[in-house]
């Protein structure tokens, strides 16, 4: 039993040291055809355009529906772009129960 739990420290103090370089940018490279490129373009653009707009001057109602085309926008761009996010996290569970199920 100590010597599973030994082994099991080693395993997370090497994977601890190896997540911080493994940080990846927020958008992952995906092939796409023009319209799908163009289209997430177009949406970048009106998010960027949304970020800038004073909002101290906005109505309620205006600023709810500002929230909710970004929210509908990121959801697009997240359909466009695909794949599938891991948290470091998640990672660490998934081999724990790997090393506790073998």
């Amino acid at each position: 039993m100590k010597k599973n739990i030994i082994t099991l420290m080693v395993i997370l103090m090497l994977f601890w040291g190896s997540a911080a370089s493994a940080v990846s940018p927020k958008v992952p490279i995906v092939s796409l055809t023009d319209k799908e490129s163009a289209m997430s373009v177009i949406l970048i653009e009106r998010l960027e355009a949304i970020k800038e707009i004073d909002k101290s001057s906005l109505s309620h109602a205006e600023k709810k529906t500002l929230r909710k085309e970004v929210k509908a926008i990121d959801r697009q761009l997240k359909e466009l772009n695909g794949g599938v996010y891991l948290s470091v996290g998640a990672i660490i569970i998934i081999l724990l129960l790997v090393i506790i199920l073998l």
